[in-house]
Parts: structure tokens; C-alpha cells; sequence
């Protein structure tokens, strides 16, 4: 056989194999990558959709919580895992904001994760404790420029998207406010509402209740259009125009995946976007659905890794 020959069989060979696999596609269990413990709006989203996916397709998804390292965990061993669909990955802001924050992994997150779904975007809510004298994003700002310095701002960690989200708060505004960084949400609260911080930027669900009762201020989400589960609290873009930040979760795959799996993972995890049951379940976390193609989840990555390596410069941070 001459050899242009064989390898235009061999590649037939590859090729077919290539479309067997994706059409027969679950075929045994998949493996969802969580990079925080459970019982987090990460993990709680991944089982709902996981479960869904698992009816769909009559094979478990299995979430796997492989917490540290800023999620970089659960992204290496995806990114080591063989690229065949059964192991993926779920994204957050932490992955797009590591690829500026840290100097040296040993993975690249833009070549080695290839987008497969968006899933939910959810807004930041910039918060007071209720003592603090001022009442509206303009009278945080002109409070903070007539004490420069003094002002604490809290986050739930150094290189977290509520530090960063600070950040761009800070470089828009023009101010200079103290960060004050915690070990997580619950840890910074507890100071927050204490009055041992004055300022904070919070995930909604984990804030929302406090707000309603009073003991903390709402001044604004972060997200470019208002909250649904509070309506009457403004945008940061309605007194800084161009200001966002949001949260949001997605799914990933390691990056020679066949693409024929990617678009079958789309269009169920759509699907499952679109299921009344799971758009109210997403509602009650604080969360709209962000269904999309796989390129309009690219589009996101590719975004999100821009914003949040300008505000990493600003700020300074860098991995500890």
C-alpha cells in the first residue's frame, strides 16, 4: 500500500471512530469538576443541572468537589483528564481571573479548556452596615475622596472576584478605600455586620436575607440590569456607566474534545436551561439563566479573562 494511501485510511479510520464515540455519547458516567466544597451556589448549581442531565441522558454526571488552589484543582485535573467529554469542568470568574493572578500553573486555562455552555450569571451586591453614613453610591464615593484611606472595604479573599469587583469600584470611582480581605462570604458577613468593616462586595443569595431585615444596606448590584429579587436597588452602571461584574458559572472540557460531544453538551445543557422547574430553582439562587451557544460561551471566557486582567493589574494582587 503506498503511504499516501494508509494515511488517508488511517484518517478515515480516526475520523469514523471520532463520530462513533460522539453519537453514541454518554455512554457511562461523566464527571462534573467542582472547585469549592459542596453545599456552595457552585455545587448546588452543578447537581441541578447534573441531575437534569442524568435523566436526559440515562447516565450519571457526577459532581467531584476538588476544592484549592483558587479553583486551579479541579481545572488541572481536567485538564489532564483524557478528552473524551467524560470529565468536565465547572468554570467560574475564579478561572478567567487566574489566568492574570497567577505567575506560573501548569496549565494554560485559554488553551487547555475549551468552552462548552454557559449556565447562570448572578449579581455582586455592594453593601453598608447600616450605621455608616452614607446611603447612595455618590455618597460612598464623596465620602470616600473627603477620607481617603480610611474607609474599609471588605471581600471573601485576595484575587476573588468580590476583591476585584472593589477594585474596579475604586479605579472607576477614583477613590482610595482600605481592602480588608476574609477567608470567605460567611467570615466577612459576621465582621460586616458587626459594623468591623464598613463596606463590603457580596455574593446576593448569601447577602439577600440580611439586606431584607435590616441589618445591611444595599447600594447597588453589579450586574448591567437590576436585580429581580430586589428591584428597587440601582445598578453600579447608573452612577459608574460601564461598570459590571457579575457572577456566573459554565461548563468547560479539556481542549482536544470532538466537537460533535461539545454541541451535544450544549444543546442538553440549553435544554436544560430552558425547563421551567430548573429557570425557577435558578431564580430562587438570586440567578437568571445564560443560555447560549458554544461560541457565545467563548465570547464570555475571552471577556471575563480581559476584565478581570485589568482590574489584577490595578490592584496589584498576585497569588500567594
Amino acid at each position: 500500500m503506498r503511504r499516501r494511501d494508509f494515511i488517508k485510511l488511517v484518517g478515515g479510520a480516526l475520523v469514523s471512530s471520532t463520530a462513533a464515540q460522539a453519537q453514541s455519547y454518554p455512554s457511562r458516567p461523566v464527571h462534573l469538576m467542582v472547585g469549592f466544597p459542596p453545599g456552595g451556589t457552585t455545587d448546588v448549581v452543578a447537581r441541578l443541572i447534573g441531575q437534569w442531565l442524568s435523566e436526559r441522558f440515562g447516565t450519571s454526571f457526577v459532581i467531584e468537589n476538588r476544592a484549592g488552589a483558587g479553583t486551579n484543582l479541579a481545572t488541572e485535573a481536567v485538564v489532564r483528564a483524557p478528552a473524551d467529554g467524560y470529565t468536565l469542568l465547572v468554570v467560574t470568574p475564579a478561572n478567567t481571573i487566574n489566568v492574570s493572578l497567577y505567575d506560573k500553573a501548569d496549565f494554560d486555562f485559554e488553551r487547555d479548556i475549551r468552552p462548552v455552555a454557559s449556565l447562570i450569571r448572578s449579581p455582586y451586591v455592594l453593601e453598608v452596615f447600616p450605621r455608616f453614613p452614607a446611603r447612595t453610591v455618590p455618597e460612598l464615593i464623596a465620602y470616600a475622596k473627603g477620607n481617603p484611606g480610611k474607609v474599609n472595604v471588605a471581600s471573601f479573599g485576595t484575587g476573588t472576584a468580590s476583591h476585584l469587583s472593589g477594585e474596579i469600584f475604586k479605579m472607576m470611582a477614583g477613590v482610595d478605600m482600605l481592602h480588608v480581605p476574609y477567608r470567605g462570604s460567611a467570615p466577612m458577613l459576621t465582621d460586616l455586620l458587626a459594623g468591623q468593616v464598613q463596606v463590603a462586595f457580596d455574593n446576593l443569595p448569601a447577602s439577600i436575607e440580611h439586606i431584607r431585615a435590616g441589618k445591611l444596606r444595599a447600594l447597588a448590584v453589579t450586574t448591567a440590569q437590576r436585580s429581580e429579587m430586589m428591584p428597587d436597588v440601582p445598578t453600579m452602571a447608573e452612577f459608574l456607566p460601564g461598570y459590571e461584574t457579575s457572577s456566573w458559572l459554565a461548563i468547560g472540557a479539556p481542549s482536544r474534545t470532538p466537537t460533535e460531544i461539545i454541541v451535544t453538551l450544549n444543546q442538553a445543557i440549553d435544554a436544560a436551561l430552558a425547563d421551567p422547574k430548573v429557570g425557577a430553582l435558578l431564580a430562587g439562587l438570586g440567578a437568571t439563566v445564560l443560555a447560549g451557544s458554544v461560541s457565545d460561551t467563548a465570547a464570555l471566557f475571552a471577556g471575563e479573562t480581559e476584565k478581570w486582567r485589568k482590574a489584577v493589574k490595578f490592584s496589584g494582587a498576585k497569588a500567594n
